[in-house]
């Protein structure tokens, strides 16, 4: 790839929540971030200004909506008005970690939807496209009336456990509701899938039941799609190991290691955490048991093949 992207009508901005990732992204498209300033009133009201002419551009806003969740949701709602009052040809929000996602549906009498009124709320302010990353669940994609490109991070985590050469693996969904995505990564190693059988009483707090599946004697990898407080992946590696796994490795695709996360990762069986960026990692945060890698590559390409009129779904293989 050249090192400047051709068409200057193709226009990459970042706010705040986690703007290493958009550099990335820039620099695998071969750009420079657009100029934009994020700044807040005493209040804590957020003022945007964009400092560069984007009339006609086709512009894309990478913000994951990590914590703060509601400060970096107002920020990338504001971030779309100003632009559409910009006169941007169109407007493209890259969400690499779409907040919001867990409350997908009514699970019990008088729950919100959540995920459906982010959507509401981000098409409502001018958003003309989504591209996102591992949603939480992909029927999510349904509450969007506009385009969406929903990437996978399998490929990412799978590569480079496929570099690890490890022996005798078996890959297991720490749920029934992460089956699909641990089918995806065993296709991709060659290897038989396990789940665990888990309940839930309430949020963030999960029991172990039954292992379905052989794990005597394998090396277990666990993947999951967000590690939150981190209690399911850690209970599903011990009783793993507890029951005749010879190591567990786990991954997932949005590290929101929240509370006790990062203790009881420490204090677990698992042996390596493969994690991506899809949320930065404070330093204090990044610990020698923990692997980061990259999906700057992964979406800058998306970018460039939506900007293009490309096929998108190659990126899925």
């Amino acid at each position: 790839m050249a090192s400047t992207y051709k068409d200057s009508s193709l226009k990459v901005f970042s706010l705040n929540s986690n703007q290493a990732l958009a550099e990335e992204i820039a620099s695998h498209i071969g750009t420079t971030l657009g100029k934009c300033s994020v700044s807040e009133f005493s209040d804590g009201e957020i003022q945007i200004n964009i400092e560069e002419s984007i009339r006609g551009c086709d512009v894309y806003v990478v913000q994951s909506t990590c914590s703060p969740v509601n400060k970096h949701i107002m920020e990338l709602l504001i971030m779309i008005d100003a632009l559409k009052r910009a006169s941007a040809k169109s407007i493209n929000i890259v969400i690499p970690y779409f907040g919001y996602a867990r409350q997908d549906r009514k699970a019990r009498a008088r729950e919100p939807i959540t995920a459906k009124l982010v959507a509401n709320l981000l098409e409502t302010a001018g958003a003309t496209r989504a591209i996102t990353l591992d949603l939480h669940a992909p029927q999510i994609q349904g509450f969007f009336d506009m385009p969406i490109d929903h990437l996978q991070g399998v490929p990412i985590l799978s590569d480079y456990f496929k570099k690890m050469q490890l022996d005798d693996l078996v890959v297991v969904s720490p749920d029934h509701g992460g089956v699909t995505r641990a089918r995806r990564m065993a296709d991709r190693l060659k290897a038989p899938i396990g789940i665990i059988d888990k309940r839930r009483p309430r949020p963030n707090v999960a029991e172990v039941m039954n292992i379905v599946g052989n794990i005597e004697g394998k090396t277990a990898i666990l993947i999951d799609d967000i590690i939150d407080t981190a209690g399911t992946i850690t209970l599903a590696a011990n009783a793993l190991i507890e029951n005749g796994a010879k190591e567990v490795y786990a991954c997932c695709t949005h590290p929101v290691l929240s509370g006790p996360a990062m203790e009881r990762i420490q204090a677990s069986k698992i042996k390596e955490l493969v994690i991506t960026n899809t949320i930065p990692l404070p330093e204090e945060k990044k610990i020698d048991k923990i692997t980061p890698l990259s999906v700057a590559p992964l979406i800058g390409e998306a970018i460039i093949r939506v900007h293009e009129m490309q096929s998108v779904s190659i990126l899925f293989d």
